[in-house]
């Protein structure tokens, strides 16, 4: 039997009484209801064509045949409880072993990126027998209360940050304690997470984890200075925790030219865990934790079994499996460094005519554009990032705000993005801009696009 369709207002309507209002809408004051999707566009119940630019989850395009066919081919064969033995867990493992250092050679298999970070933190848990975590300032690593207690995102709003969590610095080059002046940024930054661990010996408590996103995105799209990975994990690692490298949102080719945004500090750097989940399953309920054998077997070792009924499901591992096959047959790393290129080169140019572009960072389809109303003082543009979203969903294109303060556009499309889909998004903030500048002056505090 079809499902009743319901108007745009009825569905609102149905939402807001059944549905928790903390969980949010985009647009709230004037929601887009999205009913079909295909690569990189999303349509409305009127047929509207929008231009998604933040859906890093549908890794290689909605709705991509490849991943539904093999969906459906699987789950019309065999779903079942993940403690039956079957093919399709091992053999994608083996394919993500082939991408990762080969230390990292072990996998549990989960249903999102918070379930793999909280697997991640009991890992490093148990085998330091250490129970304090170092983590970056405005971090976010899931909605779990494990890792609300280790999200300063999170936890600055709510109870509080507890004793056994630790927090260092953003590595943020731009805004930060050290920035692009600076000789070496990356041990800058890396010392002051070594202070801090002598704090935490200090007080008579041990450190079990360094937790840290391969690329802050929450923090704001932040790309961590080089070198400061591998002398944080030295310091971790000779204070006896180890190094999780968060890639729920980083992984699976979105950098390009690396599979793994850690890859960007050096060929020889290997975590000593990486959570991934979102992009994996293409909108799909997958998720991962890999690790060494000697982490594993003590995570074994404690005598408790661990099992995830739903997690590397047979159906699961399907998609993962077929993600994988159009990534490569389709080249979608290779366009992620073409298209990401030239956008980045595109802000850049509209940076030289913007002053309220303030930074434009990032790699591949991972960037993000920081509005300040003072390029010198860099105070953030909050109201202006705002309107502007609010702008470019008028005209149909999707893109949404990140950072402490919410002024930084981000953008991790799905990786089919093109470069006549860049060059429409920059006329079109061009444009805004513009009129912002000549209609809007006194939006902020201060005027935006002069000097």
């Amino acid at each position: 039997m079809a499902l009743k369709t319901l108007s745009k207002e009825e569905t609102h309507a149905m939402r807001k009484r059944l549905i928790g209002q903390s969980c949010r809408l985009f647009y709230s004051d004037n929601p887009v209801k999205i009913v079909r999707a295909r690569g990189q566009y999303l349509f409305d119940e009127e047929g509207t064509r929008y231009l998604d630019c933040i859906s890093n989850v549908h890794h290689v395009g909605h709705c991509h045949p490849r991943i539904t066919e093999a969906a459906a081919a699987q789950m019309d064969l065999l779903n079942t409880n993940t403690r039956f033995l079957h093919d399709n867990i091992v053999l994608y493992a083996n394919r993500l072993a082939s991408t990762l250092p080969r230390q990292l050679c072990v996998f549990y298999f989960v249903n999102s990126g918070s379930e793999a970070n909280d697997l991640a933190l009991r890992l490093a848990q148990q085998y330091t027998g250490n129970e304090d975590v170092v983590v970056l300032d405005h971090a976010y690593h899931g909605h779990l209360k494990s890792l609300i207690d280790i999200s300063p995102y999170k936890f600055r709003k709510l109870t509080g940050q507890k004793e056994w969590v630790h927090v260092a610095p953003l590595p943020d080059t731009y805004r930060g304690l050290y920035r692009e002046d600076h000789p070496d940024p990356g041990q800058a930054y890396a010392d002051t997470v070594r202070d801090l661990i002598e704090e935490v010996h200090e007080k008579g408590r041990k450190i079990s984890a360094f937790f840290v996103e391969s690329l802050p995105s929450v923090g704001g799209q932040i790309i961590l200075p080089r070198g400061y990975s591998p002398k944080v994990a030295e310091y971790v690692r000779s204070a006896g925790g180890v190094f999780v490298a968060d890639e729920v949102q980083t992984g699976f080719g979105r950098l390009g030219r690396h599979f793994w945004a850690f890859e960007q500090q050096g060929e020889d750097f290997c975590p000593d865990i990486v959570t991934m989940g979102k992009p994996m399953g293409n909108g799909h309920p997958l998720a991962c934790v890999a690790t060494t054998e000697e982490i594993a077997k003590a995570f074994t070792d404690n005598g408790v079994e661990y099992f995830n009924t739903f997690g590397g499901n047979p159906v699961s591992c399907a998609i993962g499996l077929a993600l994988l096959d159009v990534m490569e047959k389709e080249d979608l790393r290779g366009n992620a460094t073409r298209v990401g290129t030239h956008l980045k080169m595109l802000f850049r140019k509209l940076q030289s005519r913007h002053h309220v572009i303030g930074d434009v960072r990032g790699v591949g389809l991972f960037l993000g554009v920081e509005l300040v109303t003072d390029r010198e003082k860099k105070t953030p543009a909050t109201k202006t990032a705002d309107l502007l979203v609010k702008r470019l969903k008028e005209k149909r294109i999707c893109v949404s705000t990140d950072g402490p303060w919410e002024n930084v556009i981000k953008f991790k499309p799905p990786m089919c993005f093109s470069v006549d889909d860049a060059d429409l998004v920059v006329s079109c903030i061009d444009g805004i801009l513009t009129d912002l500048e000549q209609n809007c002056p006194d939006l902020e505090k201060d005027n935006i696009g002069r000097d």
